[in-house]
């Protein structure tokens, strides 16, 4: 489920609280300071960008879970202000912040876990989000409204909150995960174990966090590691899943069922992701099949997704399906122009390397024209399959990132 609208205080994990606050960091007046508080120490698996330009809280994020073998406390997020390329200055700033969040939460540093995300290059006011940490732990609460509140105050660009929660029944005890996001620009996650987009997973389970780490990682190559916006990587890109305990339900890694819920919630947070993107009117789940392996069919959807002409004639809901053909042609993937069959939806566009007897190209304008439609393209080579969400490119796209930093 991802309708915020009906969350309801059954879907929330127990064992963590959480709180939002305005520290005046976000140019709008608008909440910017997120926390979500473990009531104990929290197993904890993160996946980071693979940007090599990263940001400061990424650096301290990884010392810390190194530091306390994969457990956390605390959640402290900043929007408005990615921390990214502020040298010195930007690392004291996270360990500022981290330090008095420990101080507040009756906590280590090192079970604090930093994240930021805005603008790049301007130092972050640490002072800000450490003022308001007092207000912050006065106003910690378990309600799906608090849960909202962490939600909407590290939006950037994003027109919504979005969140997703699951249940399943283990041994007879309820386990609950749920997740919240943000990412509406600079979305090709490409996070690897050790992406701008933040998720934050949270359940109730007790998962070691070696067992965490894997259901993680699992999770992640189905979802954010299958979007992409606009081809960017970006220096902030996180994701982190605590698991409380609270549940009493024992958890390894072997799970089929826990890993298939923490999948679902995964996936649909990574397609709202993709539906709030910056000036999006298309969105777009690519099948790619047929392919040489699923690598190659992974390639082949990230060039069709990164193709400006191919964006753009979706944008205009154009069936300009050889613009298809040639990104798949020069992706780097084995394929044979003449297996090639292309369809949107239902109907068949391309056979064989060409285009179908009696194409009708009125009907594949109409059926381009919707806000969700389906791409699939058989490469007629192998087993090789996946599925990807992308979006159209637009002018409203050019203009919000035109003006992002005036």
């Amino acid at each position: 489920m991802n309708d915020s609208s009906l969350l309801s205080p059954d879907a929330l994990p127990s064992g963590f609280r959480f709180a939002a606050v305005k520290a005046g960091i976000k140019p709008s007046g608008k909440p910017d300071f997120a926390v979500a508080v473990a009531d104990q120490p929290a197993s904890a698996a993160a996946m980071f960008t693979s940007n090599r330009v990263v940001a400061a809280p990424i650096i301290i994020g990884r010392r810390h879970l190194e530091r306390s073998a994969g457990h956390v406390r605390v959640v402290a997020v900043n929007a408005g202000n990615a921390n990214c390329a502020t040298g010195h200055a930007g690392l004291e700033a996270c360990q500022q912040i981290c330090a008095a969040a420990a101080e507040i939460f009756h906590c280590e540093p090192h079970e604090v876990f930093p994240s930021s995300t805005g603008i790049i290059g301007v130092p972050l006011p640490a002072e800000k989000p450490i003022a308001v940490l007092p207000q912050i732990a006065a106003s910690l609460s378990a309600t799906p409204e608090h849960f909202l509140q962490f939600a909407r105050a590290i939006m950037t660009t994003d027109t919504k909150p979005k969140v997703a929660h699951a249940s399943l029944n283990v041994d007879g005890k309820t386990v609950r995960i749920a997740g919240v996001c943000k990412g509406a620009g600079m979305i090709h996650p490409q996070l690897v174990p050790h992406a701008t987009m933040l998720v934050y997973l949270f359940t109730d389970a007790a998962i070691q966090p070696s067992d965490l780490n894997t259901l993680l990682q699992q999770s992640v190559e189905v979802s954010f590691n299958r979007i992409s916006i606009d081809g960017d990587t970006s220096t902030n890109d996180t994701v982190l899943l605590l698991a409380s305990g609270a549940s009493g339900a024992q958890i390894d890694h072997a799970n089929a069922s826990f890993a298939a819920a923490l999948a679902e919630v995964c996936t649909s947070l990574a397609r709202q992701i993709v539906d709030d993107g910056e000036g999006v009117t298309h969105v777009v789940e690519l099948q790619i099949e047929g392919a040489a392996n699923d690598c190659d069919a992974l390639i082949i959807a990230k060039a069709i997704a990164h193709s400006p002409l191919v964006k753009t004639a979706w944008a205009g809901s154009d069936p300009n399906w050889g613009r298809l053909m040639a990104a798949a042609g020069y992706s780097g993937a084995e394929i044979d122009p003449e297996r090639i069959s292309i369809w949107f939806g239902e109907q068949q566009i391309c056979e064989s390397g060409g285009r179908v007897t009696g194409f009708d190209e009125a009907a594949a304008h109409s059926y381009l024209k919707q806000r969700e439609f389906t791409v699939r393209m058989h490469l007629g080579v192998g087993n090789g399959q996946c599925r990807f969400w992308t979006t159209d490119l637009t002018a409203e796209y050019v203009h919000i990132n035109a003006d992002y930093s005036t």
